[in-house]
């Protein structure tokens, strides 16, 4: 198993839930945006299964959720004994993923191993290889999405947005892909020294433009919301 992070305390990942935060090591794209490019790699220092249960085990009394995060955490072929392991604790479990492994999200489901799915969505089809900068299976993408739709209660479709790589007209397409979802969730994309592009690379959206989105786009969701 690889897990190359943890983070204790997280008020924002899980909606309306404290939380502890995994992250696994190794991920099968390269997004310009990614904050977590120290995590792409699957070489690299790791946490011991025995220590984080052994941490989550302590933190039962103040934590009520754990989110499995990444890299792309559905790459781990352990990640159905670990997820079982936080359930027996006590834990609530919300799944970040992109999508490129349904057959081992619906294992996850079909064992109720998840309460919630935050899945991303880079682009719409015809820009996903550019934006997720690797060859992609689109089938697999659109299993997920509609494995996640008809199968989950609680989930988020999210998108990052940088004006350099999706236009309005994109999200929109994205919007109409994915209409009747539950919640989609529009990421302005932050700019950090931490990305993968490095800094100053990628510029996000003004608020009036995501906020003149998120109106156009309501009617498609249960709801829309700009992160």
């Amino acid at each position: 198993m690889s897990i190359g992070g943890i983070q204790k305390t997280s008020f924002i990942d899980y909606p309306d839930k404290l939380s502890t935060v995994l992250f696994f090591r190794g991920c099968n794209f390269k997004c310009p945006y990614c904050h977590n490019a120290e995590l792409i790699s699957f070489d690299g220092k790791t946490i011991s299964e025995k220590e984080v249960l052994q941490e989550l085990s302590k933190r039962i009394r103040y934590i009520d959720s754990v989110v499995i995060s990444g890299g792309e955490c559905t790459l781990s072929d352990k990640l159905m004994e670990i997820i079982s392991e936080i359930r027996s604790i006590g834990y609530n479990v919300k799944l970040d993923t992109n999508g490129t492994m349904p057959g081992r999200i619906k294992e996850l489901i079909d064992h109720n191993l998840l309460d919630y799915i935050a899945m991303d969505i880079k682009a719409p089809l015809g820009k996903y290889e550019q934006v997720a900068g690797v060859p992609i299976n689109l089938n697999k993408i659109k299993n997920s999405v509609n494995l996640i739709m008809n199968q989950m209660d609680k989930y988020e479709f999210r998108t990052t947005v940088s004006l350099d790589l999706l236009t309005k007209e994109d999200i929109i397409e994205i919007a109409y892909w994915l209409k009747g979802a539950r919640k989609f969730v529009i990421q302005n994309f932050s700019d950090s020294e931490n990305v993968l592009c490095g800094k100053n690379k990628l510029r996000p959206y003004d608020s009036d433009s995501l906020s003149t989105i998120q109106a156009e786009i309501q009617h498609l969701f249960g709801e829309v919301i700009i992160r």
